[in-house]
């Protein structure tokens, strides 16, 4: 028990060791095997720099104006009459927003400058304070969101999202996704995902027959349930089953109703965008970004439901699409949400995509290897050279090494993506780390040979009051990096940081350990 007891900061070393192995190769960390898709012998997770991928960096398209005073309005009549004086907009370009200090309005339309912004806020009535280039960080935060569950939703395994803010003040908004190509994941997240239901349909003025739309009877926000895309039934095209809100639901029964779609027998669509020959029956138009994707008529059973007024007690029907690819992109966008601002990715505002292909990545991996290799053998060629001792300096190599094998095991067990920036930061720890190893032999053995614990205990705590100085002095000048969205210096200011803990709480005390039973008699 006395042994124990003496050299419980050993055990734990040995403990985080086994810990980090667990953590490493067992099957149940991320409850999968760790022979994986990549043939990954362990369960780390590698970052687009060591597995190739895409990334891209922008900022988001819009103006915001500060201090807007909304004169009792809601937020919607707001975006409503700001939309209606900007040329080519509509309410889904502008966002209105109330705050405890201040009121925004922002235009997420491409091409519209702050002089049209402030002049459309003017003309429809609304006071303003400052009109700025960029928009808020409210809609930024927002944009991180539905990009990343847009990524999630479309199955692109490791993707993440984040703002990134330059040393000027910046905001990009910064995608990486591991091992796709850089055409998917531009059009995945290049566009704002809007998607709705338009119905269009013949009406008959003085005797000429003519064709209206009425927009947007259904947004985004009022599909609920949605189903994956589906083939049809028929072998032509495919499907997304979606079902609608309560609230909305009455609202589209009578749209249909009043506009004809919903006729006995239901109606034919032979809906054609370009102006030409059309049907003379109604459409329900699904329009994504903008664009008619699809026109499809009203089944006869659904026809007879909604006017029947039934319909709107079981509100769900179906997407119709040309194809499954499709249908897989508005399932995606309908689950995600729809952008409240477009990537800039024009490159005019250092908006830019890049690819890093698999054998690059893979090159990447064995220089870094190399690069630690070397580290390794130059640092322990000079501790061999300073002590000639093997018993002091074999435990140091070793024990520094043990911290980034046990960072490695927190990176498998959270999942992190080890990236270039990562193992800067563990190169940082092997030399930090073994410095601090250099210290304690220096402390321990500068006034003579070490004749009983008591002595030793005496030396080792001066050196750890250093170290722990040195320590903390790292934590605080790396905190802010990795607080702050700097892109690849959090990394590395992270795990720079982690080692730092991990040596003054495992290793340091356990290499304290280790050469008190190498040095002293007294055990």
């Amino acid at each position: 028990m006395s042994t124990l007891r003496d050299n419980w900061r050993v055990i734990f070393l040995v403990v985080a060791i086994l810990l980090s192995t667990f953590a490493l190769f067992s099957p149940t960390i991320g409850g999968q095997s760790p022979i994986g898709e990549d043939n990954s012998a362990t369960n780390l997770k590698f970052g687009l720099q060591l597995d190739g991928g895409t990334r891209i960096r922008a900022p988001l398209v819009g103006v915001t104006a500060e201090d807007v005073e909304f004169e009792g309005d809601s937020e919607r009549v707001v975006e409503r009459q700001v939309a209606a004086q900007l040329a080519g907009a509509d309410a889904a370009d502008i966002i209105a927003r109330t705050g405890a200090e201040s009121s925004t309005v922002e235009a997420t339309l491409e091409n519209v400058t702050a002089d049209d912004l402030s002049a459309a806020l003017d003309a429809a009535g609304y006071a303003h304070g400052e009109v700025r280039d960029g928009v808020t960080e409210t809609t930024r935060a927002e944009t991180v969101r539905v990009l990343q569950s847009k990524i999630n939703e479309a199955g692109l395994s490791g993707g993440t999202v984040q703002q990134v803010t330059t040393a000027t003040g910046e905001h990009f908004i910064l995608v990486e996704v591991p091992n796709r190509d850089q055409s998917d994941v531009v059009d995945l997240v290049g566009e704002r995902g809007t998607v709705q239901i338009d119905i269009y349909y013949p009406t008959s003025q003085n005797g000429t027959r003519t064709y209206e739309t009425r927009e947007a009877v259904l947004t985004q926000a009022d599909f609920t349930s949605i189903g994956t895309a589906q083939e049809s039934q028929t072998g032509s095209g495919a499907f997304v089953p979606v079902s609608v809100r309560d609230e909305p639901a009455p609202e589209f029964q009578t749209a249909v109703q009043d506009t004809g779609l919903a006729q006995p027998g239901g109606t034919r669509c032979t809906y054609m965008e370009d102006g030409g020959e059309n049907t003379t029956e109604g459409c329900l138009l699904l329009v994504v970004n903008g664009e008619v994707v699809n026109a499809f008529g009203m089944s006869p059973g659904l026809a007879d439901s909604m006017r029947a007024g039934e319909w709107a007690g079981a509100p769900s029907f179906q997407l119709q699409t040309r194809n499954t690819s499709e249908a897989q992109e508005i399932a995606i966008n309908l689950r995600a949400g729809a952008l409240p601002a477009s990537l800039d990715l024009s490159g005019e505002d250092s908006g830019t995509s890049s690819y890093i292909s698999p054998s690059q990545g893979e090159s990447f991996k064995f220089d870094s290897l190399i690069t630690g290799i070397i580290a390794v053998l130059a640092v322990a060629g000079v501790v061999f050279v300073r002590y000639g001792k093997p018993q002091v300096a074999l435990p140091m190599i070793v024990t520094g090494l043990s911290e980034v094998y046990i960072l490695l095991g927190f990176a498998a067990a959270i999942g992190y993506p080890l990236d270039l920036s990562v193992i800067a930061g563990f190169i940082a720890v092997i030399g930090t780390g073994v410095d601090d190893l250099i210290i304690i032999a220096d402390e321990v053995m500068a006034e003579g040979s070490v004749t009983s614990r008591k002595v030793f205990q005496s030396r080792f705590r001066r050196a750890f009051w250093v170290i722990g100085a040195a320590a903390a002095t790292t934590i605080i000048a790396m905190s802010p990096l990795a607080v702050l969205s700097l892109g690849d210096l959090q990394g590395f200011a992270i795990f720079t940081i982690l080692g730092v803990i991990v040596g003054v709480l495992v290793t340091r005390p356990a290499y304290g350990d280790i050469l008190r039973l190498l040095l002293t008699e007294d055990r």
